[in-house]
C-alpha cells in the first residue's frame, strides 16, 4: 500500500473532532521526526519546514487537523477507516486529512530526493478550522514571511481560484406587544413578525448590482428565526439570522450597508472575519500549477476555509476529495486522487520555489 494511503488510514483512525486534536498532533509530530523533517508542534498546530539550497520565496501548504463530529446516518464506523475499491471511508477522509497526508509525504519526498534548488516550503496544519476558533492566523504569524499558499481542501485536485466569504447578520424587527384579539385595532399597530417577514421576502432580489465572473451574485439566506411570547400575544421583537455569502466584488461593510438601506429591521453584524478570496490574475503560483496539471478545472468555491487568512497572498485551494462529501455520513475520498496529490504538491513546490 502506498505510504500516503497508509498515513491517511492512520489519520482517519484518530477521531480529532474540533477541540480534541492533541492525539493527531502528537502522531504527526512523531511521524515527521521519524522521517527527519524539521517539525514544530505547539498550541497552533504542526509546522514543518523544508529549505532549499539557495535563496528564494516561501510557499505554504496549509490545511487542518480537526474534523466535525460524526453525526447520524453512517453505515460504517466513522473512525475505523475502510477501503472499498478505490475509496477510503471515514470522517475527515476528504476534509481534510487526505490533503494533510499528501502534503506531508510531498515534503518527505522533497527531502529524500535531495531537497529543493531554492526557497522554503512550510507546512501548516492547524486546529479548530471547523469552528470559530481556528489557530491558522497565529500559525501564519509564527511561520514568518509567506509569498504564496496552497490551501488543502477537497477540490478533486481542481483549482478553486475564488472563494465566497461569510458575513453573519442578525435582523431584529421591532413591534408592539398586545393581545392578538386587538391586533387589527388601531392603524398605528406594528407586528414585529410581519416587519421581519416583509424584509425576508426582499432578500432574494438584493445584491443584483454586482455579479462576480466566477462566483456570481452575493446571497443572503435566512437560517434561523425567533419570535413569540405566547400563542395569543403579538411579539414585540422578531429575529432572523442571515448567512450572507459574499464575493470579492463586495466588501463586508458594503453588504451590511446594502441591507440597512433595503430593510426595515435593524441590521446587526455578528461576524465579518471570513472575507471572500480570489487568486490574483497574474498569479505565478497558479500558472505553475496549471502547467503541471493542464487538465485541472478552475472554479469558484462556495465554502469557506483557512484561505481567508492568506487572502492578501498569491493563493488557491486544491486537494484530493469531493467537497460535497464533506460533513456527510459515509464521507470518503478516492485514493488515486491522494496519490496524485502527493506527486503534484512535491512538483509544485520544486517548480514554484525555483522560479519555473
Amino acid at each position: 500500500m502506498p505510504g500516503e494511503i497508509e498515513l491517511l488510514r492512520e489519520l482517519v483512525a484518530i477521531p480529532s473532532v474540533s477541540g480534541g486534536e492533541a492525539e493527531i498532533a502528537n502522531f504527526l509530530e512523531a511521524t515527521a521526526r521519524r522521517w527527519g523533517l524539521d517539525v514544530v508542534r505547539d498550541s497552533d498546530g504542526i509546522r514543518v519546514e523544508v529549505r532549499g539550497w539557495g535563496v528564494g520565496p516561501t510557499l505554504a501548504f496549509a490545511s487542518h487537523l480537526d474534523v466535525v463530529s460524526a453525526g447520524p446516518g453512517w453505515t460504517r464506523d466513522p473512525f475505523v477507516p475502510v477501503i472499498e475499491g478505490i475509496r477510503l471511508y471515514g470522517r475527515g477522509s476528504g476534509d481534510a486529512k487526505a490533503s494533510v497526508a499528501a502534503m506531508l509525504y510531498a515534503a518527505k519526498d522533497l527531502v529524500d530526493s535531495g531537497g529543493m534548488d531554492a526557497g522554503r516550503l512550510v507546512l501548516l496544519f492547524g486546529f479548530g478550522e471547523e469552528t470559530r476558533n481556528t489557530t491558522m492566523p497565529s500559525a501564519i504569524e509564527k511561520a514568518g514571511e509567506i509569498d504564496a499558499a496552497v490551501i488543502g481542501e477537497p477540490t478533486n485536485l481542481d483549482f478553486a481560484i475564488a472563494q465566497r466569504g461569510l458575513l453573519m447578520v442578525d435582523l431584529v424587527a421591532q413591534g408592539e406587544q398586545r393581545h392578538a384579539g386587538y391586533a387589527s385595532g388601531n392603524g398605528d399597530f406594528t407586528n414585529a413578525v410581519l416587519v421581519l417577514a416583509r424584509d425576508l421576502l426582499k432578500l432574494e432580489n438584493l445584491f443584483e448590482s454586482r455579479t462576480h465572473p466566477i462566483l456570481g451574485r452575493a446571497t443572503a439566506t435566512p437560517t434561523m428565526l425567533e419570535s413569540g411570547v405566547g400563542r395569543n400575544v403579538t411579539p414585540p421583537v422578531a429575529r432572523a439570522v442571515l448567512d450572507v455569502r459574499s464575493t470579492p466584488d463586495w466588501n463586508h461593510e458594503e453588504l451590511a450597508e446594502e441591507l440597512r438601506q433595503a430593510l426595515a429591521s435593524n441590521v446587526i453584524v455578528t461576524s465579518r472575519r471570513l472575507v471572500p478570496c480570489e487568486t490574483p490574475e497574474d498569479s505565478r503560483l497558479l500558472a505553475t500549477a496549471s502547467r503541471l496539471r493542464p487538465g485541472a478545472e478552475h472554479f469558484g468555491s462556495p465554502t469557506c476555509s483557512d484561505w481567508v487568512f492568506f487572502a492578501e497572498r498569491d493563493a488557491f485551494k486544491c486537494g484530493p476529495g469531493t467537497s460535497r462529501r464533506s460533513h456527510t455520513a459515509d464521507e470518503y475520498v478516492d485514493l488515486p486522487e491522494v496519490t496524485a496529490a502527493r506527486a503534484f504538491y512535491a512538483e509544485l513546490a520544486r517548480a514554484y520555489l525555483a522560479g519555473r
